[in-house]
């Protein structure tokens, strides 16, 4: 047992002493180490460069991705707040049309009232002191609902002088005028009236023919007289 120790002694001695006869094989690993070392850094360097630039590569596409999605989102909110925005002016439009019509419709049931009052105005001449002050007491109430209808923006039409309009005025009778041209309103004979400047009620009026018309129409009656008297001679010579 002890000379097996000694054997095993004496080759690692051998192999010790074969190692320092060899130096340069010794180095020759050495390097082939260092070499295999530095060419295993070099490919890890060179997959660690690999793999910075394909996550540079994804994160630009992914940037560029979400970019995109940036804008359509960033399009459909400025679609939908335009839309909203449309859709709140057109129900406050929708609103105040309404609004509109039901008030002229209200003040347009009031105006025969008014009607009323103008012709008993201008028809009733009271003349004993008790006439006169139920007269007076009518023109206050009168006066009470005409205040009310301005305080609601009504006002009425000023037309008699002024050029037709078919838009303000609606043409009862046209009449040959020797005071006024043609197509200006002669007379009011139903009051027209304004809302905020839009038409409430248009006013019925007559409108002049002009000073023309009438010699015209005269002309032409009087040619109709002379044609039923030829038409009477000539049958009372046939029979």
């Amino acid at each position: 047992m002890i000379e097996n120790q000694s054997d095993q002694t004496n080759n690692g001695e051998e192999k010790t002493s074969e190692e320092v006869n060899n130096p340069v094989d010794a180095t020759v690993n050495n390097e082939e180490i260092v070499e295999n070392t530095e060419s295993s850094s070099q490919n890890d360097e060179k997959i660690n460069a690999e793999d910075l630039k394909n996550t540079i590569n994804n994160n630009d596409a992914r940037l560029e991705q979400l970019e995109k999605e940036h804008e359509t989102l960033k399009s459909q909110y400025v679609r939908i707040a335009a839309d909203f925005d449309n859709f709140r002016k057109r129900q406050t439009r929708d609103q105040d049309d309404l609004k509109i019509q039901l008030i002229s419709k209200a003040l347009t049931s009031i105006l025969p009232i008014v009607d009323n009052f103008e012709r008993a105005r201008q028809q009733l001449k009271p003349e004993s002191e008790e006439a006169q002050t139920l007269h007076r007491s009518y023109q206050g109430l009168y006066k009470q609902l005409v205040d009310v209808l301005k305080q609601q923006g009504v006002a009425p039409m000023r037309v008699v002088g002024q050029q037709f309009d078919p838009n303000l005025h609606e043409a009862v009778l046209r009449e040959p005028s020797q005071e006024f041209g043609e197509d200006i309103i002669t007379e009011e004979l139903q009051r027209g009236y304004n809302l905020d400047g839009k038409v409430l009620r248009h006013a019925l009026v007559k409108v002049s023919m002009g000073p023309g018309q009438q010699n015209s129409q005269e002309q032409v009656e009087k040619d109709k007289v002379e044609e039923e008297s030829v038409s009477e001679s000539n049958n009372s010579e046939d029979n």
